[in-house]
């Protein structure tokens, strides 16, 4: 049986960083960050499996997310997402790390800040430099939709991902997502994650800025390390054009389109996600 232990990460004097780890200690490690509006949950099944096949998974919430501190002080820049990928890195040898959306801009940038190179390998899942602006946009509106008054019910919140996602079933069993809400004094259910995060109060945000976009390019263009992208064939946020692109900037990287997905790759396509990332894995055997 896969053990899994609750722990946590003090990054910064008022951030601490709650994490699942999967597997053995003695295992080569793998941290997984979630995308921006999930939570550690969101790996589940993946860490299940990389711990199956003999890998310590390391899933985290991010800060401002799920179990997490919120930032105080509202900073939710990338450096200070990348930050915190860089501390928990330093407390095992070589680990790689598996980004999803906000987790793998934040992998690109730790890995461009970090002095001794945070990891050793790179996967990211549905994330390059030039994300589409159109996709971003949907994405924002869904995660500022009910933002303040939350749902009446796992139903209802139900609901709302069921319309915004209709290629993906609607689940009867809502175990999975009661892990991504919280339950307010008020009895409603709101998203597991600090409003702020999206609100403008921070002007280092993933918004299409040209000047943001040349700083993620210039920090992808320094990547050394095996790495993986895993692309949602549906994405709307990666086009096709945008994933070639970054295969011109990371000539050495691996491509992954994966069929009948879409931006959640690991959600609507698990077993298919997880065998390319085990398989890469195997592949550059750190």
């Amino acid at each position: 049986m896969i053990s899994r232990v609750r722990t946590q990460f003090q990054t910064s004097s008022d951030i601490t960083i709650v994490a699942d780890i999967w597997g053995q200690e003695s295992d080569k490690t793998v941290i997984l960050a979630h995308g921006g509006g999930q939570t550690r949950h969101a790996w589940g099944g993946t860490a299940t499996t990389l711990a199956q096949a003999g890998w310590q998974a390391i899933s985290i919430d991010m800060r401002g997310h799920g179990e997490s501190s919120w930032a105080t002080n509202g900073d939710y820049a990338m450096e200070s997402f990348a930050q915190d990928l860089i501390y928990i890195a330093e407390h095992f040898k070589n680990p790689t790390i598996v980004g999803a959306s906000l987790g793998g801009l934040a992998a690109i940038t730790a890995q461009a800040l970090s002095k001794n190179k945070a990891f050793s390998a790179l996967v990211l899942v549905d994330v390059v430099p030039n994300l589409s602006q159109h996709g971003a946009n949907n994405i924002l509106a869904f995660m500022s939709s009910n933002l303040e008054q939350g749902f009446a019910s796992l139903e209802e919140a139900a609901d709302a991902i069921a319309a915004y996602l209709p290629h993906r079933k609607r689940p009867k069993n809502l175990d999975g997502l009661k892990k991504n809400l919280r339950l307010g004094e008020d009895g409603r259910y709101r998203w597991h994650w600090d409003p702020n995060f999206i609100l403008d109060k921070n002007k280092d945000r993933p918004r299409g800025k040209p000047e943001y976009r040349e700083k993620l390019v210039n920090s992808a263009k320094q990547i050394n390390i095996p790495t993986l992208l895993v692309r949602g064939k549906m994405s709307e946020l990666v086009t096709e054009a945008a994933a070639k692109e970054f295969l011109q900037i990371v000539p050495h990287a691996q491509y992954v389109d994966v069929q009948d997905a879409a931006h959640m790759v690991a959600g609507d396509k698990n077993d298919i996600f997880t065998q390319a990332v085990t398989e890469f894995l195997q592949q550059v055997d750190i």
